[in-house]
């Protein structure tokens, strides 16, 4: 009879642990944040802040784990999102072409896509820029130093939009590159280093010599403060009026309330002090879109980019 009870008092036990393991309240173990670029640009930045008070609020370890592609662009590190699962432990801050390229591009994990927005948090300062020494001033300038002379273009990788964008932009103005290449990191030091002639890259990344390089145009459809006297892509050429943002991801079947919880937390670190200071220090657009908002904008652009890849044909 003893042992029999034992038994029976050790399954209850069991069942106990089993139950409370079940129903663990979100967040009980480490949560990552995947950067799929080098430390230092925006997008590090802000989700470093949503990160640390995502730990304040919940109590749980929480930090950026910087997963920059080699030249794949942030295909590599959408991957390892795409395989973490859906508990919302590995969480995706994506740049627009993870959602609207990756499932595009022959990538197994990416397609179908595998991801859904909680929020987009921030829309990039992006520019194209030249040297200080460059032979022009301007996008009108390159074209007809361009169609005499080879130009080099460095970017952060073929397939994304910031690429694609001033690609169709050179070709709507009449010329090619000669050649180009990505870079995990294009800043005041790969300008310097005479290994491109023109770049497209976040203003955060060539702030420190912003007066020494040459800013010819910024994408997206508002001009960046930083540079009020600079036209936008889509002043030069309305068709490609496209900007390029920065969001959360997680897998599709991650559940509602871990949503709920990730976007609290961003959501208040977007309207914080000093996300706004940065935003007013870099030109940035920081602020929160909900999960409703950003799958329709993901919509949009997806159309915007079956224009650029009509221009590119």
């Amino acid at each position: 009879m003893f042992k029999k009870m034992t038994l029976a008092a050790l399954a209850a036990t069991a069942m106990l642990f089993t139950g409370a393991a079940a129903n663990a309240e979100y967040p009980e173990k480490p949560v990552e944040f995947i950067v799929p670029w080098a430390p230092g640009d925006l997008e590090d930045v802000l989700t470093r802040m949503i990160a640390e008070d995502f730990q304040k609020k919940y109590g749980s370890p929480a930090a950026v784990v910087n997963k920059p592609g080699g030249g794949g662009g942030p295909f590599p590190g959408a991957v390892h999102v795409a395989n973490a699962g859906a508990d919302g432990y590995t969480i995706g801050s994506f740049v627009i072409g993870v959602p609207t390229v990756g499932p595009k591009i022959g990538i197994p994990e990416l397609a179908p896509n595998p991801f859904e927005p909680l929020g987009i948090f921030l829309t990039y300062p992006f520019v194209i820029v030249a040297g200080e020494n460059a032979p022009y001033d301007d996008i009108a300038g390159l074209a007809k130093h361009a169609q005499s002379n080879d130009v080099a273009l460095g970017h952060f990788g073929a397939p994304l939009v910031p690429t694609q964008v001033t690609k169709a932009l050179a070709k709507a103005k009449g010329f090619n590159f000669a050649s180009d290449a990505a870079f995990d990191s294009l800043d005041c030091n790969t300008l310097a280093s005479g290994d491109v002639d023109v770049m497209n890259t976040t203003i955060q990344l060539v702030l420190p010599c912003l007066d020494k390089v040459k800013v010819l145009a910024s994408i997206g459809s508002e001009r960046i403060s930083l540079t009020p006297n600079t036209p936008t892509v889509a002043e030069i050429e309305p068709s490609l009026n496209i900007a390029l943002w920065n969001g959360l991801f997680v897998n599709k079947d991650t559940p509602a309330d871990v949503r709920e919880k990730i976007i609290a937390v961003a959501k208040e670190t977007m309207a914080s002090e000093r996300a706004q200071k940065l935003a007013k220090e870099t030109g940035a657009g920081v602020y929160w879109q909900d999960a409703a908002a950003s799958t329709a904008q993901i919509e949009k652009d997806i159309a915007t980019q079956g224009v650029i890849a009509d221009l590119l044909k």
